[in-house]
């Protein structure tokens, strides 16, 4: 008996999760983490308090239902960098100076995670792409690492085509194009869409070019993608970063299948019973609204919220738009007041505060199309649901998945976005016009090609949700790479042994 226990324990696969404490990267590490709990595996994810408690209650709920899940607390070192207690995800910096202790903070975290990895005695390693040093340590546990990255396939692809061939180098000007050779479609931008770093070479530019070459030199590659969408991208991806890779996604469709998930993902509290925005959306004929968010780390400025607010009244067409706050006594909000009460007496649209359940809304058969800063998640989230698009990239790789959405999937309208610029960093003359939001929310809603878009988004909701069952794509990637740890496992143990 005791034999029978010990073959079955060493059978049994552990797998350490380490995410980056930003929505946009630990939202899709969480939920595969998860999957892999929910396919038999031994899931420890490693987090700080605040992050933890965040998920806490999924994670509990997948213990209690059986799955091998929990959470490693590691303390963040708040008092060591200037914070509050809790203050310890990226989206909480309200300015570049929050930003920069947070980092430092979040920096400081490597050498007590490094010796939880040696007493967790995992198997394999799957850590999020901004700790390359994470690579060492699998190698010398003797394991592998996966690198997880929380973009698509295509912009990965541009930035180490970027990396290598430098094209943006070749132009005269900054407002010049140019493509990226070897691609299967030909995608233009303009050096000024590129992240800072690979524009201008900066102390960043090392930390992100270390990160891009610990990919290389990983066991394989996770992504929140599925073959339906990036097929030719997977491919080119084997091509230019030479390593494996699983498509498993989308992720958040596996494990937030009803309402009661959709609300709490991402946050702690409960819905009020049903808010006066849903009571409203209720009312609103199908796909007659646009769902307006730019994600949990952009804030726009006021004269950039101004022309937002003079777009969305003037469409002709109703909306729901979350606005983040930069600081809750900022004066600069309070037109948007006035705003909101204009619109919800009117009731042409609402304004939410700070989060949303985005998942819920964006299934809400009123919801008609949205406006997006092209965060991957969102955008998988959108198209998930069938929903085209109304691009406006912001900073980071952001502007690659624009081009995905509208040159090559073909479901997405541009609002012209012209500069890659993160928001801290002050952006007030590059401002989208009133007048080129109303003529795209009026492209994608009112026109033949907003139409046909809206059907081709259709069809991809329709394979993200058969990708993810027995037999799709996304299913048999996520048992393979099971299968192929496991293996790994076992042949090590052999090794071991002989």
């Amino acid at each position: 008996m005791a034999k029978a226990m010990d073959t079955k324990h060493q059978h049994q696969l552990n797998v350490t999760f380490l995410p980056y404490p930003t929505p946009g990267h630990m939202n899709p590490m969480i939920d595969t983490a998860r999957l892999f709990a929910r396919h038999g595996v031994n899931v420890t994810i490693i987090l700080t308090p605040a992050n933890a408690l965040t998920f806490q209650n999924a994670i509990d709920s997948d213990f209690s239902h059986g799955y091998h899940i929990r959470t490693q607390l590691v303390p963040f070192p708040a008092a060591q960098v200037g914070l509050p207690e809790g203050v310890e995800n990226i989206k909480d910096g309200t300015s570049l100076e929050l930003l920069g202790r947070i980092s430092r903070g979040i920096s400081m975290l490597k050498d007590h995670i490094q010796l939880l990895f040696q007493d967790l005695h995992p198997d394999c390693i799957v850590s999020d792409m901004f700790y390359p040093w994470t690579v060492e340590s699998a190698a010398e546990l003797g394991i592998p690492r996966i690198f997880f990255c929380s973009s698509s396939y295509l912009s990965d692809c541009a930035t180490h085509s970027v990396m290598q061939h430098r094209p943006q180098e070749r132009l005269v000007s900054d407002t010049d194009k140019f493509s990226f050779p070897g691609f299967p479609h030909r995608i233009e931008m303009t050096p000024l869409q590129l992240a800072n770093w690979q524009r201008v070479r900066e102390e960043v530019s090392y930390y992100f070019e270390l990160m891009f070459a610990s990919e290389r030199r990983s066991y394989g590659a996770l992504y929140n993608s599925f073959h339906e969408l990036e097929s030719e991208y997977e491919q080119l991806h084997k091509s230019i970063v030479g390593i494996k890779s699983w498509s498993i996604g989308p992720v958040s469709a596996w494990v937030n299948k009803d309402d009661g998930q959709k609300i709490n993902r991402e946050h702690k509290e409960d819905l009020p019973e049903e808010p006066e925005w849903l009571t409203w959306l209720n009312t609103e004929p199908n796909d007659s609204v646009i769902y307006v968010n730019f994600g949990s780390l952009t804030r726009l400025h006021h004269a950039q919220l101004a022309e937002l607010a003079y777009g969305l009244e003037n469409s002709g067409h109703s909306f729901i738009w979350v606005v983040r706050k930069k600081d809750a006594d900022e004066n600069e909000y309070s037109f948007l007041q006035e705003f909101e009460d204009k619109m919800k007496e009117s009731k042409k649209g609402f304004i939410i505060w700070n989060w949303a359940p985005q998942l819920l809304i964006l299934n809400h058969p009123a919801i008609g199309g949205i406006v997006s800063h092209c965060g991957w998640n969102s955008l998988l989230e959108s198209l998930s649901a069938g929903l085209p698009v109304i691009t406006w990239p912001m900073f980071a790789e952001q502007f690659y998945n624009e081009r995905l959405i509208v040159d090559v999937l073909k479901v997405g309208v541009s609002v012209g976005a012209k500069e890659n610029k993160f928001w801290a960093l002050g952006d007030k003359d590059n401002v989208v016009e009133g007048e080129e939001i109303i003529k795209a929310v009026l492209q994608l809603m009112e026109t033949e090609e907003g139409r046909e878009m809206r059907k081709r988004a259709i069809k991809l909701g329709d394979a993200s949700k058969k990708t993810i069952e027995k037999g799709g794509h996304s299913y048999n990637n996520l048992i393979q790479l099971i299968d192929e740890l496991k293996s790994l496992k076992i042949s090590k143990a052999l090794a071991e042994t002989s």
